[in-house]
């Protein structure tokens, strides 16, 4: 049996950490900061073009079903164009619009 290497932590937003004074103080002084004085220079701009990876964490087997679904030529395209595993990359967009819209 192959060994995981990779330790996965979640955050519960109902019961975060406590913070240290230190890390409150910053807060404080990071809300009083205007946008305009906030240093964006180390965040790379946005191109569109992000490489798809390897999907995270898969659903088993048992869990997926077999439809029938239609979509765009270009989506499809695109997808297919990302290699082996496309449909588990379409699965997880699908995953990522649920988690950001609930």
């Amino acid at each position: 049996m192959k060994q995981q290497t990779m330790v996965k932590y979640t955050l519960d937003p109902k019961n975060p950490p406590p913070l240290t004074a230190a890390q409150r103080q910053r807060l404080k002084r990071l809300a009083a900061m205007p946008d305009s004085a906030i240093d964006l220079s180390d965040i790379p701009e946005r191109t569109g073009k992000e490489k798809w990876t390897r999907p995270g964490a898969l659903v088993l087997t048992e869990n997926k079903q077999m439809v029938t679904l239609r979509l765009d030529a270009d989506i499809l395209k695109f997808f297919r164009r990302t290699g082996k595993r496309y449909q588990s990359r379409i699965n997880a967009v699908l995953r990522e619009y649920i988690e950001a819209h609930r």
